[in-house]
C-alpha cells in the first residue's frame, strides 16, 4: 500500500472543492483533490447544461482572484441587469443594477462551465494533484495527521481533510457527523427554454402557491428554468409532451417573455433543507453542500459554499502565519464560527420565504403584496437588498473582494 503526503486533502472536485484547491494551491499549500469523475470538457456547441448557478459579485471576485474568471467568460457567462419578482394579481418588485451604480446584478453560468474553468486553473498549478477517477474507502481522523484511503489502496496523509463532496457527503458520514433538516415536499423541474421576447438581461421570478418559478437568462433569448412545485405536478411536467410543457410554462410565466419553447432535456430534483450539526472535527472541515443545503428560490446555494471556502482559506493562512496545525480544533473553530451563523440565517430566511409565499390564504397574500409594494417604493431598502444579494456587505473573506478593493486596503 503506497502513501502520499500533502498539506490539504479535498474530497470532491466540484465547484466549491475545485475553487478551494485553486485558492490553496496558489498559496503554496500542497493539495490533493479526490473526485469520482472528470469535469465535462467536450460538449456540442448548441447544447446547454440544465444545471446553472446565479453567481454573485462576491463569487465573481473569487473566480477573478483565482484567475479562472477569464476562462469562464470565454466558455460563456450571462450578466443580468434587472430582477423582477411578482405574484399573480399582486404587487411586484424590480431591482436594477443602475440604482446602485453597478454594471450588473450578477451572472448566470452553467455549472459545467464553472467546473471546467476551475479544473483548467487547477491543471496549471504544480501544487495541486488530482486523483480521478477515485473515491475514499476509509477515513482516519487525527488533529495532526488525518488520513484517507482511496479505493485502489493508496493512502493520503495530510494536515487537514476537507469534505467538499456534496449533500450526500460520504466523508461526512465516515466522520460520524449527523445532519438536521426536512424535505420541502417540492421538486425542482429544470430545463432550458427559448423566449419569444428575448431574455431582456433580466431574471424573473413568480411566486405561486405550489412554489416559485424562476427564469434565469442565458445568451440572448434563452432562459434556464427552475420551477419548484409539488412532486405530483413535477412528474406531470417532465412526462408531458414538449408542446404541452411549453403551453404550461408560458401560462405559469404569464407570458411576460412571450411564448416559451423547450430546448433539450428536462430534469427533476427533490428539494430539502439540510444542515450538518457540526462543520468540524479534529483534522476535518466541511464546506459547501456537505455542510448545508438550501432552497434554490434565491439562488444562493453555490455562493454560500464559495464563501465557506474563502473563509477557510483565510483561517488556514492565519494559522500558517502563526505556525498552528491546520487540523487543530482551535483553528477550525474559527472557520466554523465565521460561517455557521451566516449559513443558518440564510437557510432560515429562505425557509421563511418559502412558507410565506407558498400559501394562498387571502390575509397572508395581502401582507405579501403590501411588503413587496413597500420594498419596491422605498429605494434605500431596495438598494440594501441588492447589496446584500451581491455579497459585498460587511466584513467578507479576502478572496471575495475585488482586486482594486484589496489593493486599496493593503
Amino acid at each position: 500500500m503506497s502513501e502520499k503526503r500533502f498539506d490539504i486533502v479535498i474530497a470532491g472536485g466540484g465547484m466549491v472543492g475545485a475553487a478551494l484547491a485553486c485558492a490553496l494551491g496558489e498559496q503554496h499549500f500542497r493539495v490533493a483533490v479526490i473526485e469520482r469523475q472528470p469535469a465535462a470538457s467536450d460538449w456540442p456547441s448548441n447544447s446547454h447544461d440544465i444545471r446553472v448557478s446565479a453567481i454573485s459579485r462576491a463569487s465573481q471576485n473569487i473566480f477573478t482572484n483565482l484567475d479562472a474568471w477569464r476562462n469562464m467568460t470565454d466558455l460563456g457567462v450571462t450578466p443580468y441587469e434587472q430582477m423582477v419578482v411578482w405574484e399573480s394579481g399582486g404587487a411586484e418588485i424590480r431591482f436594477h443594477a443602475a440604482d446602485i451604480g453597478e454594471p450588473d446584478l450578477g451572472h448566470i453560468i452553467e455549472n459545467r462551465v464553472i467546473q471546467l474553468a476551475l479544473w483548467q486553473r487547477m491543471g496549471q498549478l504544480e501544487t495541486v494533484q488530482l486523483f480521478c477517477p477515485a473515491s475514499i474507502s476509509s477515513l482516519q481522523l487525527d488533529e495532526l495527521e488525518p488520513q484517507v484511503t482511496l479505493n485502489d489502496g493508496t493512502r493520503l496523509a495530510a494536515a487537514l481533510i476537507v469534505a467538499a463532496d456534496g449533500a450526500r457527503s460520504a466523508l461526512r458520514e465516515m466522520a460520524g457527523i449527523s445532519t438536521t433538516g426536512w424535505g420541502y415536499d417540492q421538486t425542482a423541474v429544470v430545463c432550458t427554454v427559448q423566449a419569444e421576447l428575448g431574455n431582456q438581461a433580466s431574471c424573473w421570478q413568480r411566486f405561486m402557491p405550489s412554489g416559485p418559478l424562476a427564469l434565469l437568462p442565458m445568451e440572448t433569448d434563452l432562459f434556464s428554468i427552475v420551477w419548484s412545485t409539488t412532486p405530483e405536478q413535477a412528474e406531470e411536467l417532465t412526462s408531458m409532451s414538449a408542446s404541452e410543457f411549453n403551453a404550461a410554462l408560458s401560462r405559469a410565466s404569464e407570458r411576460r417573455l412571450g411564448e416559451l419553447a423547450l430546448i433539450g432535456e428536462r430534469g427533476a430534483f427533490p428539494l430539502r433543507l439540510q444542515h450538518a450539526r457540526q462543520y468540524i472535527k479534529p483534522g476535518l472541515a466541511l464546506v459547501g453542500d456537505a455542510a448545508h443545503v438550501i432552497h434554490p428560490l434565491a439562488g444562493q446555494g453555490v455562493n454560500l459554499g464559495l464563501m465557506d471556502m474563502a473563509e477557510l482559506v483565510d483561517v488556514l493562512l492565519h494559522a500558517r502565519e502563526r505556525q498552528q496545525p491546520p487540523g487543530a480544533l482551535p483553528v477550525l473553530r474559527r472557520y466554523e464560527r465565521g460561517r455557521k451563523g451566516d449559513n443558518i440565517a440564510m437557510q432560515g430566511a429562505m425557509d421563511l420565504f418559502k412558507k410565506v409565499f407558498s400559501n394562498d390564504l387571502l390575509p397572508l397574500k395581502a401582507v405579501r403584496n403590501l411588503g413587496l409594494g413597500l420594498a419596491n417604493q422605498l429605494s434605500p431598502l431596495r438598494n440594501l437588498l441588492i447589496r446584500n444579494a451581491l455579497g459585498t456587505l460587511g466584513s467578507t473573506p479576502a478572496l471575495t473582494r475585488s482586486q482594486t478593493t484589496t489593493s486599496a486596503r493593503d
